[in-house]
Order: C-alpha cells, then sequence, then structure tokens
C-alpha cells in the first residue's frame, strides 16, 4: 500500500451472485473508478457456516428466507481456477486483486496467489486459530473490527504479532456490521480513538448510504477506505441495497483525491497561489491626513490602509512618536 495516499478498495464483495461474468464487469468499474484495488471474498460455505445457521436479518430482507445461510453462500463461492481468471483480469485491468479469506483453506489458496495485502473481516477477529494463520505469514493486514470492543482489537493484535506478523504492517479499520449501517451508529471518532489506542495507521470499512461518511474518514486520517460497491442496487443479493453505484463509486474516489491533497502536509505558510496576494489584502502605514517635515507620528495622522507593500502595522508602536523626515501627502507610505 502506497503510505502518501488513501488505499481505496472498491468492495466487490459477493455482489457477483456467482457470476465470473458479472464480477468482471465489477473489476471494470472498479478500475475505471481509479480505487486502487477490487476486492471480493474467498471462502468454502461448508468451511464457514454451518448447515442449518440462519441468514442475518439484513440478508433475510435481501435475499429471501426461503434459503439457509449456508445455502446463499454455497451458490456464492468462487473456487480456485475462478480466483486465477479474476486476479489475471484485474492484472490486465490495472487494478490490484484483493479478496478476504473466511477460513484456512481460503486463506492458503490466496497466499498461494501470492495476494499481498491479507484483509481480515469483522467476523473472524475473534477466531484465534485463523488469527494465528494470518499472522504466520507475515504479510501485509487489514483488520476489520465491527462488532468490536477495545480489548478484542488488542486481543487480536496480541495473536497476529505472536504469531510472527510485524506490527507495523498492521492496518486497523474502524466498522459497524450492519448493512447498511445507520447513520447514527457510524461512531467516526471510535477511528481516532483506535489509533490512539494502538498507535497503528487506521482505516473505515463504510458500510453505510452515500459516501459522505468515507469522506469524513479520510479528512479525520484514514489511510483506508473500504466501500461496497454494486452494478445496480436493486439486483438480488444480500449486498447489493448496502453498496454504491459506478457512478457513486467515481465520486467518492474523486473527492477522496481531493480531500488528500486539500489536507497538505500540516505546515502552516502561504501557499504558492497565495503568495502574490500578501500584497493586496495586507496593510501599510500610510499618511491619515498631510503630515509637515517635522510633525511627530500619532494616532491622529497615521493609520493602515492597502497596500500591504510599505511599513507594517505590527511596526505601529515603533512608529508612533517618531518625527517625519519629509512631508506626507494622504495615502502617502510612510517610511522609517
Amino acid at each position: 500500500m502506497n503510505k502518501k495516499k488513501v488505499f481505496i478498495i472498491a468492495e466487490a464483495g459477493v455482489n457477483h451472485n456467482g457470476s465470473i461474468e458479472l464480477a468482471k464487469k465489477l473489476i471494470d468499474v472498479a478500475a475505471d473508478s481509479g480505487a486502487d484495488a477490487v476486492k471480493f471474498q474467498s471462502f468454502r460455505a461448508n468451511m464457514l457456516v454451518g448447515v442449518s445457521a440462519e441468514k442475518a436479518e439484513y440478508q433475510k430482507k435481501t435475499s429471501g428466507e426461503n434459503e439457509s445461510q449456508y445455502q446463499m453462500l454455497k451458490r456464492l463461492e468462487l473456487d480456485q481456477s475462478e480466483h486465477q481468471i479474476l486476479i489475471d483480469y484485474s492484472r490486465a485491468n490495472k487494478i490490484q486483486f484483493l479478496s478476504t479469506p473466511f477460513d484456512s483453506y481460503s486463506v492458503d489458496m490466496l497466499n498461494n496467489f501470492m495476494i499481498p495485502i491479507f484483509k481480515i473481516p469483522s467476523g473472524e477477529i475473534t477466531n484465534l486459530p485463523y488469527l494465528k494463520h494470518v499472522g504466520k505469514l507475515n504479510k501485509d493486514v487489514i483488520l476489520s473490527t465491527g462488532m468490536a470492543e477495545i480489548f478484542e482489537i488488542a486481543d487480536a493484535i496480541n495473536i497476529l504479532t505472536s504469531s510472527g506478523l510485524k506490527r507495523e504492517r498492521i492496518t486497523i479499520l474502524h466498522a459497524t456490521t450492519e448493512y447498511p449501517c445507520p447513520i447514527h451508529e457510524v461512531n467516526l471518532r471510535a477511528m481516532e480513538t483506535i489509533k490512539k489506542t494502538f498507535d497503528l495507521k487506521v482505516g473505515y470499512s463504510d458500510h453505510t448510504i452515500g459516501i459522505e461518511v468515507s469522506l469524513a474518514a479520510v479528512a479525520l486520517g484514514a489511510c483506508v477506505i473500504e466501500k461496497h460497491f454494486t452494478l445496480d442496487r436493486s439486483m438480488d443479493g444480500p449486498d447489493h441495497k448496502a453498496s454504491i453505484e459506478p457512478d457513486e463509486l467515481k465520486a467518492m474516489v474523486n473527492a477522496i483525491r481531493n480531500i488528500e491533497r486539500a489536507l497538505g502536509d500540516g505546515v502552516k505558510k502561504p501557499s504558492q497561489s497565495e503568495l502574490k496576494n500578501i500584497g493586496v489584502a495586507r496593510k501599510s502605514l500610510v499618511a491619515f491626513v498631510d503630515i509637515k517635515k517635522g510633525e511627530i507620528f500619532s494616532e491622529d495622522n497615521i493609520c493602515a490602509k492597502r497596500p500591504g507593500y510599505g511599513v507594517s502595522p505590527m511596526r505601529w508602536n515603533e512608529v508612533i512618536g517618531k518625527t517625519a523626515c519629509r512631508d506626507y501627502a494622504i495615502d502617502e507610505q510612510i517610511e522609517l
């Protein structure tokens, strides 16, 4: 990841609906938006969920109640050959391919594909053997923290680092695991709390409707932004309705790039473009009335007016009480 700019992840997730052709179209959209990476999800349904597990409430609303969570995930699996197709297609489109592994098999598969960044989903933050498995790889890790408390984040970091992962390779994402996330439950200041607590890079995984919270996160110091996107929010599937559409994704990326440029380096000094305006906007000490040689400069006969090419009004106390060395007409700049 480029340390100097926000790393933007266009989260395709399972919005491919099990179709490689649809997945390719999502990659096209992500690449066109200017995002740094397009991310999918890697899992084996039989390793991720029990056959009788119910769907989450938001999944029931978006994809029906007539199938189990296992059945839903089974039809959304991407096998190894399909991963290779999408990796190659991403490379051809000059966008980084990422995927979130939800089980040990998928961790190993992505590692064999030499995926450089491992995204740990919120649901695995309390999965000790999974965390150890990822930590041993010593790859860059993005850790999502939806549903987590501070002590759980600390525990996860300790497991990762004790397994071999260098601490500086961890980026922690604040997140709220609800789809869509209600705006009053975002609690974006928690991202700042995470940064202060762990002194690690932070970011935001955005499940809200719209793009404004992602932009606010960047302004607050997020170095990674992850956002679900889809070709069409009206499509059937568990995550489409909580995703943004192509035009919104492009607008978000453009806005983030503008914000990171606007944030600057933090040094307070005149910008290059405003240097030319200093003389125009600031003031100089001038004669308020006609002043004769030998008169004493006082509050009654001098004042500050534009332009600011002469003696600065900050030298007021130095000028008051001095004797005029020549005649001055009204508005003529005082000389010392």
